[in-house]
């Protein structure tokens, strides 16, 4: 029996473009809410969210009820972070900051296991084999599992065509944030020159024949990178949609004071 089918892996493959939601709640309740809202994938954020390993399982867990795919994003492209994330039943990594092709040939030896990588083989102990219930875990795993990088500064948008290269790594994420901070546009994601360099580089990672990604709150970036055929695209974040509809709940609660 081979390791579980990737269907995010496969709709990027094909071309299929997927409609994703960021959660940084840290919460498997949020999470469990969020898989059955509709989304093809939803992003388990161990970079900017209060995550450790056993939260970042749980929302493993209850998202695995559900047919939206989980993404976990890992603070750092450290080898033993991704070991301890794949073991975990993580099949699909969104590693940030990535800025040379040396760095993306060693993200994709860490989620493979030798003599072709370095990825650390303990699968008996792990959730990922079904805890040694999927006898051809070892031979297949690889083969399901989809390695995502983000590309988010100037100097990872200069490394841009030699990342693309790297045998192994199946899309590239463009950070507007990131990004913009690194252009001198601090706070301001949809200033015109970030704008330009993202659609340039979403141009470039699609002609590639890589997957093409970005998480985006402005519509109309959402519409122009999904017509450039990027074909992961996050359009809401769990924290924002929270955020804004308790404000607007608590400025409506008040207004009934002097009506």
């Amino acid at each position: 029996m081979p390791a579980p089918h990737n269907a995010f892996k496969a709709a990027l493959k094909s071309g299929n473009p997927q409609m994703g939601c960021w959660l940084g709640l840290a919460d498997p309740y949020i999470a469990e809410i969020s898989a059955h809202a509709g989304f093809d994938w939803l992003l388990i954020d161990g970079e900017h969210a209060p995550n450790d390993l056993r939260s970042i399982i749980a929302q493993l867990q209850v998202i695995a009820a559900s047919d939206s795919h989980p993404v976990v994003r890992p603070v750092v492209g450290e080898t033993w972070m991704i070991k301890q994330l794949l073991d975990a039943g993580a099949q699909t990594l969104l590693v940030p900051m990535v800025e040379s092709a040396e760095q993306a040939r060693e993200l994709v030896a860490a989620v493979t296991y030798p003599p072709d990588g370095v990825r650390g083989v303990g699968s008996a102990l792990a959730r990922a084999s079904g805890f040694a219930g999927i006898p051809d875990y070892l031979t297949t795993a690889r083969n399901e599992i989809c390695l995502l990088v983000q590309v988010e500064n100037l100097k990872g948008l200069a490394a841009l065509d030699d990342i693309l290269t790297v045998d192994g790594l199946d899309g590239v994420f463009i950070g507007p944030s990131d990004l913009a901070a690194d252009m001198g546009h601090i706070g301001n994601p949809g200033h015109p020159d970030v704008a330009k360099a993202v659609i340039n580089a979403m141009g470039t990672i699609v002609a590639s024949g890589k997957a093409g990604g970005i998480l985006t709150l402005d519509t109309a970036l959402q519409r122009t990178c999904l017509d450039l055929g990027a074909t992961f695209v996050a359009t809401a974040i769990d924290v924002t949609l929270f955020a804004n509809a308790i404000r607007k709940s608590a400025t409506d609660a008040k207004a009934l004071q002097t009506s």
